[in-house]
């Protein structure tokens, strides 16, 4: 019988616990009575998001796919069609495009962008009340300006974009408020491309439409405006929960807070243990086996769907022993695989841990000594079982 998830997502890595002693593949249910199979070991995981005989393109994979309504509340996460639900020379050419925008070099360009969006929230943050929600107004606020400034959103249209990111990683979102909000999405994605060929620039949103327009073969008209939404989505929310998680943790592990105001462990161990301590994504829809796959004796049928359980793989105790649920910078090994593996390994990732290596230190240089304005266990999760963060981080800065 398949265990249902928890879709307020309230106790992510007690629900872990209960899926790894169910074996290392389990049956789980999601929202709308969908099922797929849970993995969520470590080696497991990693040896099936390298395995091409996984696939992430439901249309061609998924042998539920037919029945799957419209209003289903994570249609969205398998429906796009871009390299995220792509599969071999699909995916390929799609990535492709999209990889131009992450170059080694082009990140490092937007270092001056993350320290002067930093700086300008640290002031913001130092000039307001004592108390202050930092996940709202630092963790949130710094990498939607990133990926907004690097694809060229205009303000005006910032609201709405966050409402429906919001409601995509909502997880309890009921299946009518789901299908508006994927109407409302993409009426504001075609107003920005509308927009922007009315009037092009030079960002990463004109490179994309001038690839679609220069040569349809390059990139369908939806695939231009799923590439957006994956970008302008998933190109944020991993960060924010990647800051408040850390922040989460300093403040609630002085001695970790001391071993780096020491040197004893880097900025750089902080971001990766808090990556494997707490995976932004924890589990993420959906993956589709090709052909027949076993692990450990037990058959993914073709056609079967995947869950991925990231937040279960960085504390796999077979990886990381009898501590594997405690936060610790300095620990020698701190893999995880919270931006994936294989041919779909998250594109963001240098953006993303470039941008907490900056935003981190400024914050507790700014404020040497902030603490959690409640207590930590009254620190509410977001309704969502894949995106894990806090839905506010009240802290006293001073």
């Amino acid at each position: 019988m398949a265990f249902t998830l928890d879709p307020t997502g309230r106790d992510i890595h007690g629900e872990a616990e209960v899926l790894r002693a169910r074996g290392r593949l389990t049956r789980v249910e999601l929202p709308g009575g969908v099922t797929a199979w849970s993995v969520g070991g470590l080696a497991d995981l990693k040896r099936l998001l390298g395995d091409d005989r996984l696939s992430k393109d439901a249309r061609q994979h998924w042998r539920e796919w037919a029945d799957v309504p419209d209003d289903w509340p994570l249609h969205l996460w398998v429906s796009v069609r871009n390299m995220f639900t792509a599969y071999g020379d699909e995916h390929r050419r799609l990535r492709a495009l999209v990889s131009k925008a992450f170059t080694p070099r082009r990140v490092e360009d937007m270092r001056p962008w993350v320290e002067r969006i930093t700086a300008d929230l640290l002031d913001a943050l130092d000039a307001g009340p004592e108390v202050a929600d930092l996940r709202e107004g630092f963790a949130y606020p710094l990498p939607i300006e990133v990926i907004c400034r690097l694809f060229g959103v205009p303000e005006d249209l910032r609201p709405g974009l966050r409402r429906a990111v919001d409601v995509i990683f909502d997880t309890t979102a009921s299946p009518e408020v789901a299908l508006a909000n994927q109407q409302d999405l993409y009426a504001l994605l075609h107003g920005l491309i509308e927009a922007k060929r009315r009037a092009p620039g030079d960002d990463l949103t004109d490179g994309l439409i001038a690839a679609r327009d220069e040569d349809g073969s390059r990139l369908t008209e939806q695939e231009l405006v799923d590439t957006l939404i994956l970008v302008l989505a998933a190109g944020h929310e991993t960060t924010v929960n990647l800051l408040d998680h850390a922040i989460t943790a300093l403040l609630t592990h002085p001695e970790a807070r001391q071993r780096v105001a020491s040197g004893e462990v880097s900025w750089a161990d902080v971001v990766e243990e808090t990556l494997r301590w707490q995976a932004p994504v924890a589990h993420l829809p959906l993956r589709y086996a090709v052909e027949d796959v076993s692990v450990d004796g037990v058959v993914i049928a073709r056609g079967e769907a995947v869950l991925a359980g990231y937040a279960a793989a960085g504390r796999d105790p077979e990886v990381h022993g009898p501590t594997a649920a405690s936060f610790d910078p300095g620990r020698a090994d701190k893999t995880h695989l919270s931006f994936g593996f294989g041919a779909h390994y998250c594109l963001g990732a240098p953006l993303a841990r470039m941008e907490a290596e900056i935003a981190l230190p400024a914050l507790f240089e700014r404020f040497p000594d902030p603490a959690l304005a409640v207590p930590v266990e009254e620190l509410r999760p977001l309704a969502s079982f894949i995106s894990n963060g806090h839905a506010s981080l009240p802290v006293r800065l001073r």
